[in-house]
């Protein structure tokens, strides 16, 4: 499915240019896929897309006014799971905060990590459907073997092109029986197992299939960034930045530059999340208190997370149920 939107899409926010949540005046007339289409068809237009792990750090995404949220695998199996990013989220764990995510703030496309569709075809088709009916925007599938890792990590093992192939046939058949606008992202992780051109390879059989977006993982130098766009013109191409990652550490200003169309940051907010949480409570056992600042009131945390949009629903509707709860 080539990347065109033939609808217009508006962007809804609360009034103050800020993203509604779930219970805010939305318009979800046309799908959060098609405004993914829009963005990636503006001939200036770059995709910027945080990792978000959780409700909270997607809610303090739209907060701050994203307009693309990035739903991390190894975010999902930390916060999750409790795990390291081994390939231990099931397609139900993966389902399940998809969906959460996807509907806090449905103006905002958010682009989910799919792994390996989580099976055969018959799986990843079920994926696919699963993930559209969530209202996923888009997501990337890649060709690691199922017990698969994190693209930053040694040791990885890739299927072979055919089986590669037949997850990628899959998930575009799947889009076109149900009439779906999802964005399809063709990932390999055959540059470290592979090398260069195996890889490059790799994505230029998926597109002939119509992915729209080609995902090189685990880029090794501005060198190598450079001539992976290049060598995959004119599709729109994917960078994933993990900062002290397998990749070299480039801004929002240079990936655009370079040629790439999507930029996701997969520890966006899993990394400084846990930066924070340890310093405070590694000054809550030495003192005993944490040193919250005084703005982060019980309150601020609640607004962040839709108290606002709930209590006029709730008035809206005549419950009253809640009194003076929004301002104490």
């Amino acid at each position: 499915m080539p990347l065109q939107l033939t609808e217009d899409v508006s962007h809804a926010t609360n009034g103050n240019g800020d993203h509604n949540g779930s219970n805010g005046h939305v318009d979800v007339t046309v799908s959060a896929a098609a405004k993914l289409r829009e963005m990636l068809n503006d001939p200036n237009g770059f995709v910027f897309a945080p990792g978000v792990y959780d409700g909270l750090s997607a809610r303090t995404a739209l907060e701050v006014g994203f307009d693309c949220l990035y739903m991390t695998g190894a975010g999902t199996s930390a916060s999750k799971l409790g795990t390291a990013d081994l390939g231990l989220c099931t397609q139900t764990d993966m389902i399940e905060h998809a969906t959460m995510i996807a509907n806090l703030d449905r103006s905002v496309p958010v682009i989910a990590d799919m792994d390996t569709g989580y099976g055969g075809p018959i799986m990843v088709s079920r994926t696919v459907e699963a993930y559209a009916r969530a209202g996923i925007a888009g997501f990337h599938i890649e060709d690691q073997v199922l017990q698969k890792r994190c693209g930053h990590l040694g040791g990885k093992e890739v299927v072979p092109l055919d089986e590669y192939l037949a997850r990628i046939r899959a998930a575009v058949e799947a889009r076109e029986r149900i009439g779906s606008d999802i964005v399809i992202m063709a990932r390999t992780d055959a540059l470290q197992p592979l090398g260069y051109d195996d890889a490059i390879h790799r994505l230029k059989e998926a597109q002939k299939l119509g992915v729209d977006v080609l995902f090189l993982e685990g880029l090794r130098s501005k060198e190598e960034m450079r001539n992976a766009v290049a060598d995959l013109a004119p599709m729109p191409t994917l960078m994933n930045l993990i900062e002290h990652g397998a990749t070299p550490t480039v801004s929002h200003d240079e990936a655009k530059e370079m040629g790439f169309k999507v930029m996701i940051l997969s520890l966006a907010s899993v990394a400084p999340a846990y930066v924070g949480i340890r310093d405070a409570l590694v000054k809550l056992k030495k003192t005993g208190l944490m040193g919250t600042p005084s703005e982060i009131t019980p309150k601020k945390i609640f607004e962040v997370c839709g108290l606002n949009d709930f209590t006029d629903l709730d008035g809206r509707a005549g419950g009253g149920s809640f009194g003076e709860d929004r301002t104490a």
